[in-house]
């Protein structure tokens, strides 16, 4: 997700609080980058706790996800 989008969300957020609130296209707009912005968030946060491994008290190291697919 690109800052100019992230900034949009949040130029959305402060318009819907205003007396004048969104349009029908401003409310389809703002749905549809939070869902791409809470998709990428999984993706990061999944990606970066797949790439974490805890060693065992015995020296093993076991992958902290062990079903490591690629997220959606």
């Amino acid at each position: 997700m690109t800052q100019d989008k992230i900034d949009r969300i949040n130029a959305l957020a402060r318009k819907a609080k205003s007396p004048e609130g969104l349009t029908e296209a401003e409310l389809a707009e703002r749905d549809a980058l939070r869902k791409e912005y809470i998709a990428d968030f999984r993706r990061s946060t999944l990606a970066a706790l797949g790439r974490i491994d805890i060693q065992n008290p015995d020296g093993s190291v076991t992958p902290l996800i062990q079903n490591k697919k690629e997220p959606q």
